[in-house]
């Protein structure tokens, strides 16, 4: 039951209790209490709106792999990088790279700025950067 109220959630964050209910086959009080027990342990993290980046200006999207030096403090890498304008979603991943992050930003400049940040972050080697072209798809469960 958990997991269909999730899915469903995905899908439309807004829905109403009683839609939820519906489409469940519970009370809408049950479903409230269910998805406050989710809210509260945590497998509910929030609730967002899913917006087009290019009509708020956002027209470059990059993947940019940070590569670290030797001597690394993993939490001041991350709380500078969380401090750099631009940065959407930062995965720790394995391998040669320590992070693949996703930036958005309004143009090349900005991008170049952003790279130009993330290289002067104490721990930071170097970065890897991969300007995206199109997206054919994102964020497939919403």
């Amino acid at each position: 039951m958990d997991q269909q109220l999730i899915d469903l959630l995905r899908a439309s964050g807004r829905a109403s209790y009683a839609e939820l209910a519906r489409q469940v086959g519970l009370s809408s009080p049950a479903v409230h209490e269910r998805v406050g027990k989710l809210e509260t342990a945590g497998v509910i993290t929030g609730y967002r709106a899913v917006v087009d980046p290019g009509s708020v200006g956002l027209d470059v999207t990059a993947l940019v792999s940070v590569i670290e030096s030797d001597m690394v403090d993993d939490t001041g890498v991350e709380a500078a990088m969380r401090e750099v304008p631009g940065i959407e979603d930062c995965w720790r991943v394995a391998g040669s790279e320590g992070y693949v992050l996703k930036v958005r930003v309004t143009d090349i400049p900005a991008l170049e700025a952003t790279i130009d940040a993330l290289n002067r972050i104490r721990g930071v080697a170097r970065t890897r950067t991969t300007v995206v072209l199109s997206t054919k798809w994102e964020g497939r469960h919403a």
